[in-house]
């Protein structure tokens, strides 16, 4: 089972990097909570801040360790993107950002019904010479 759902999550980071935001959100359970920098709710509060992060900042996941247990599935990557267009207003640098970050799911059933991420904002922000949002 463990390698099965480490699957589904390869999947959600293939289809991230691709910014692929239907096939990202049709990984998720209908009933999903989604936990991030922003706040959590389920994928009508998730999908419009995705979308923006691909957007603005052309996000891309590069996996650094993953770990599994179950219908646990924790994941390290390296974030790296770069101000492309306005997000929330602000100006657009050209610059670039690599920070770390975290993603800790529950998959069950083929589907992620549980996501918890967090990454370094401050730092995402800073290196992009963006104000902190």
């Amino acid at each position: 089972m463990s390698e099965q759902n480490k699957r589904v999550v390869m999947s959600y980071v293939d289809a991230f990097n691709r910014a692929d935001l239907d096939g990202v959100c049709d990984l998720f359970a209908a009933d999903a909570l989604i936990h991030g920098p922003l706040g959590w709710g389920g994928l009508e509060r998730a999908r419009p801040q995705w979308e923006q992060l691909m957007r603005c900042f052309q996000v891309s996941l590069e996996v650094d360790g993953v770990a599994a247990e179950g219908d646990t599935v924790a994941v390290r990557y390296t974030e790296r993107g770069r101000s492309v267009q306005s997000f929330h207003g602000g100006p657009v640098t050209g610059r670039h950002y690599e920070v770390l970050a975290m993603e800790w799911f529950v998959v069950k059933e083929g589907h992620i019904e549980r996501r918890w991420g967090v990454h370094d904002t401050t730092a995402m922000f800073r290196q992009m010479e963006l104000p902190p949002s």
